[in-house]
Formats: C-alpha cells, sequence, structure tokens
C-alpha cells in the first residue's frame, strides 16, 4: 500500500491548491471533504472521498484503507462574521472535528499533522508586524476556535512525543493557479480580492468597504495578502520540516507587507480596467485595524521562498480565474 497524504478540505480553495502542488510532485494524496464549500471538479490529483470529519466511521475506514502518513487539516469553516453570529457552528467544525481528526492520528500512529490556522489568533495586536511570539488573544470565535486546535496539538505532542505538528498561521489567501486550473469558487465569498474581482467581471453589482475610520494610511483595514500558491508552497516546506526535524513548530505565512482595502480596490480597478460601484459602510464587529505578518521564521527555517509577491501578480491571477472558461465550466452551488 503506498504512502498517502490526508488531506482535509482538499476540495476548497488552499486545499486544492496544495493537492496540486502535491500531486505534481508524485506524493499521492486522499481528499476528505463534505462539499459544503468545496468543488469536486478543483481537486486534479489522488483519490476522493466525500465526507464529513463528525462521521467518525468513516474517518476510521478512511485510516485502515490507506497508509496514512501525514495530515494536513483544512476543513472548517472560515468567516469571521458569521462566527459572531454563530458561534457554536465554529466550536464544533473548528475545533470538536479537529479533536477527533487529532485523536485518530494518535490511535494509527499518523505522526505528522500540518494544520490550518490563521492570523485571526493573534486579535487586535498592537505591533507593525506580527511575528510567532505575540499575544494570542483573537477577537472573534473564528480565532477562538483555531487557538484551541492549536492548543489540543501542544498538548497532544507532550503527551505523545513522536506525534509532531507544523501550524501554519494564514494571513489574507488571494490570487489563483497560474496555470489557471483551479481558483477560489465557493458561493458567498467574503475574501476582499475575490469579491472586487467578482465585481469587475461583472458577477457583483456593487462591493462594500467596512470601515473607513481605523487607525491606517487611508482609515480602511490593512492586511497582508499571500498568493495561494505561495501557500501552497509552504505546506510542501512544512512536510519537509518535519520529516528533516522531528519536531513541531507553528509558522506565519505571510509576505510582511500590507495593503489597505482602499489600495487593493485601486489594484483591482487598475488591473481589471473597470471602474465599478464601491460604497462605504461601517465597521464589521470583531475586525482589527491592522494584520501584517512577521514571516522571518518560516524563512529561516525552512526552503520556503516566495514567488508571487507581488499585489498586481495576485489580482491578476485572482481575475483571470473569474473569466476562465475552466470556471465558467465548474458545477456552480
Amino acid at each position: 500500500m503506498k504512502d498517502s497524504i490526508l488531506v482535509t478540505g482538499g476540495a476548497g480553495y488552499i486545499g486544492s491548491h496544495v493537492i496540486k502542488l502535491l500531486g505534481e510532485n508524485d506524493i499521492h494524496t486522499v481528499c476528505y471533504d463534505n462539499l459544503s464549500t468545496g468543488n469536486r471538479s478543483s481537486v486534479l490529483y489522488g483519490d476522493f472521498i466525500e465526507g464529513d470529519l463528525s462521521e467518525i466511521d468513516k474517518m476510521k475506514d478512511l485510516f485502515q484503507n490507506y497508509n496514512i502518513v501525514g495530515v494536513i487539516h483544512f476543513a472548517g469553516s472560515i468567516v469571521v462574521p458569521e462566527s459572531v453570529e454563530n458561534p457554536l457552528k465554529y466550536y464544533h467544525n473548528n475545533t470538536t472535528n479537529s479533536l477527533g481528526l487529532i485523536e485518530l492520528c494518535v490511535d494509527f500512529n499518523v505522526n505528522q499533522f500540518i494544520f490550518s490556522s490563521t492570523a485571526a489568533v493573534y486579535g487586535n495586536v498592537e505591533a507593525e508586524f506580527i511575528n510567532e511570539n505575540a499575544t494570542l488573544a483573537p477577537a472573534n470565535p473564528y480565532g477562538e476556535s483555531k487557538l484551541m486546535v492549536e492548543k489540543i496539538l501542544e498538548d497532544v505532542q507532550h503527551a505523545h512525543p513522536n506525534f509532531n505538528y507544523c501550524i501554519l498561521r494564514y494571513f489574507n489567501v488571494s490570487g489563483a493557479d497560474p496555470d489557471g486550473k483551479i481558483g477560489q469558487a465557493f458561493p458567498g465569498a467574503t475574501h476582499l480580492i475575490k469579491i472586487n474581482c467578482e465585481a469587475a467581471a461583472g458577477k457583483r453589482d456593487k462591493v462594500q468597504i467596512f470601515g473607513t475610520d481605523f487607525d491606517t494610511i487611508d482609515g480602511t483595514g490593512v492586511r497582508d495578502y499571500i498568493h495561494v500558491s505561495d501557500l501552497a508552497y509552504a505546506h510542501i516546506e512544512a512536510l519537509n520540516y518535519l520529516n528533516k526535524n522531528k519536531k513541531s513548530d507553528v509558522f506565519n505565512c505571510g509576505y510582511g507587507k500590507g495593503f489597505s482595502v482602499k489600495e487593493v480596490i485601486s489594484t483591482v480597478k487598475q488591473i481589471s480596467g473597470v471602474d465599478y460601484v464601491v460604497e462605504e459602510k461601517g465597521r464589521r464587529q470583531g475586525d482589527p485595524a491592522n494584520v501584517v505578518s512577521d514571516p522571518s521564521k518560516i524563512l529561516a527555517k525552512t526552503n520556503w521562498k516566495p514567488r508571487f509577491n507581488d499585489l498586481k501578480i495576485i489580482v491578476k491571477t485572482a481575475f483571470e480565474w473569474e473569466q476562465s472558461e475552466v470556471y465558467k465550466s465548474w458545477p456552480k452551488k
């Protein structure tokens, strides 16, 4: 039986890019996804199993039927405002289901675990650049639900020394596969670059800016945007790190440069050549003003080298995906 990497939520935006990169490197994957926000068409390599992480018996069968040597765990809920309105959903999907998955890894002696975490675990940090040692004080249930999983992983590693993990704290993930084969596809997206590209492509009547009175360069929120293909590459390097070092670690995944909402909108309009309607609204609950990474640790301790560290490239690939024939051919929900 061949060695396999289990990718939960692998039919989603980031997971599908990771599976593509693993497949291109001849690493066999098993994608496990309930397709609530993922798209089956995005899984280009490996095996696919439709299922929910709460279906423990189905998950046990998967571990019994495949030689799983590592897990990359994406599956979960990710919308900050929704987490404020419906925290129970987030603690169930993100924390409880992750706990069950980690328990299966221990039971089946799967000792490499990469966790899709988030910069939301830092909350409203008063720092120009956020490093991994910053205070962890999430400002919303989404961030809390992810931080709980981080703490579970840490405790499990202490109890089971052979079990090692990499926690990757994502900043704002954007863009699409430069080959044009996959991209962000689930309906009702809330990612800033995605929704602006949808507006430029004529799929939205307008976009909204939530908050123009933040203490930032132009009053709008500032974020660190990382291209999804660079983030996918970070997961490969995280696997290599675990294989080589046999120890756990936490890494920020970002570029260390922030752009405001207005700067992003201006870039999308420039790249697309479309002057779509933009409305200014009040702040959303739980949104911090400034979230920019310090990525020096992952750059120093792994072989990760970003290739798409340019807002115009990120926007260009995202906009091209919105117009692509591949995307148009995918079944819509």
